[in-house]
């Protein structure tokens, strides 16, 4: 049977973004197919290749290696008026347009929304910043750090009356770039039917709220401003990290059935018939006093021996583990969650894996993280730039150094 083609394959995307949101966005959809061509400033290019404080063998970063792969690098000087003609170009063709400059560069570059829809009606373009384009801290410069803690997230991160703690992985940065990949591709299916695209504004602050189900709904339910739980849940309890001999495990008891279990496994008939435990919003009420209770149990024997006899009675449970073994753990490897993409500088380059297991058409890895510009060329004899325009338009500051015009 013929492999069938992948499901964003024809679909042309223009990566004008850095760092992570607009980037890993970009590169989901290079997973699926889309050609996805990055551009970047020629002087350095992302942000993110040269991040992070340790070196490669050449100048890109690991984190750059893991958020770029599948799409191909051109440099263009969005400051000069002949690198905005290269990408007035570009978009005529273009199916998408993520970009992530603070609100405003765009336009006073003349590659905003209301100017490329005129060259292309059909595009969909996508504005990712830190507060979305209105509002009054519209202009302020934004990252995750700053989206977490004005979001509210950090506000229940932590233990209570510990000082502030943020996610440890950058959920607004990545729940950007999810929330701004589902409405891009809505906004794409649409302009397939009807001709026409539209403008999407995605922001880290909105994206940072909008994971906040249980904890804005305590507050609007009680009055009650949201806390701090540590590895509690607002919902249920026993559902946490609990400590055993040797260390600590996770273990959730989330209904009645599962905390009648629970007890028996751990032979505590006092706490089944204990009041402050009946049900769940007691055991939520006497938290506290409930773990203190069970951990006088589980300190009884070792993470292993619980994690081992509550899932055998079906309770849910599991180690804590690093992200070397998450990753190198059995389960993680059979996921494949570690992949090896060849790099031309780098050779063989660990990357993580596809989140998402599409069973009839598989993501690929077509193409390495790209080198700064190594697709100049390229990219623009596809649209009928040869050599001799190339030349003219590298005399006219489009990228930047004339070189970076030149094959690789």
């Amino acid at each position: 049977m013929a492999q069938r083609p992948l499901p964003l394959a024809g679909v042309r995307v223009l990566d004008v973004s850095q760092v992570m949101a607009g980037p890993y966005a970009c590169m989901l959809l290079a997973d699926l197919g889309a050609d996805v061509v990055k551009i970047e400033p020629p002087e350095g290019g992302d942000q993110t290749r040269g991040a992070m404080g340790f070196r490669m063998k050449g100048p890109d970063s690991m984190g750059f290696l893991n958020m770029n792969r599948n799409k191909r690098s051109v440099t263009l000087d969005l400051k000069s008026e002949s690198g905005r003609e290269v990408l007035y170009r570009m978009v005529k063709e273009a199916d998408i347009l993520v970009e992530n400059y603070r609100p405003g560069v765009m336009k006073r570059l003349g590659t905003d929304y209301e100017t490329l829809s005129k060259l292309n009606p059909a595009l969909v373009y996508v504005s990712i910043s830190g507060f979305g384009q209105t509002g009054p801290w519209a202009a302020r410069p934004g990252f995750d750090l700053m989206a977490q803690a004005m979001s509210g997230v950090m506000s229940v991160t932590g233990y209570p009356g510990s000082p502030p703690v943020k996610a440890g992985v950058p959920v607004a940065d990545i729940g950007c770039a999810l929330f701004a990949t589902y409405g891009l591709l809505a906004a794409y299916i649409g302009a397939k039917n009807t001709g026409q695209g539209q403008y999407i504004d995605a922001s880290l602050f909105d994206s940072a709220m909008a994971f906040s189900v249980w904890d804005i709904s305590e507050y609007w339910g009680t009055g009650r401003e949201p806390e701090p739980l540590g590895t509690a849940n607002r919902m249920s309890a026993p559902y946490q990290a609990v400590k055993a001999a040797d260390g600590w495990f996770v273990m959730g008891a989330t209904n009645q059935k599962l905390w009648q279990t629970l007890c028996k496994v751990i032979e505590r008939p006092d706490l089944l018939a204990d009041e402050r435990f009946a049900t769940v919003s007691l055991r939520l009420a006497n938290r506290v006093v409930l773990i203190e209770a069970l951990e006088q149990s589980f300190a009884q024997d070792t993470a292993d021996h619980w994690i081992e006899r509550l899932l055998a009675t079906g309770i849910p449970a599991g180690p804590i583990l690093s992200y070397p073994q998450a990753f190198e753990s059995e389960h993680g490897r059979h996921r494949k969650m570690r992949m090896e993409i060849d790099h031309p500088v780098e050779g063989k380059v660990p990357n993580i894996g596809f989140a998402v297991k599409m069973m009839g058409t598989p993501q690929q890895v077509r193409r390495h993280p790209p080198r700064l510009g190594e697709h100049t060329a390229e990219v623009l004899a596809e649209y009928g730039i040869g050599d001799d325009e190339r030349e003219a338009l590298a005399a006219g500051g489009a990228f930047g150094a004339a070189a970076s015009a030149r094959k690789p």
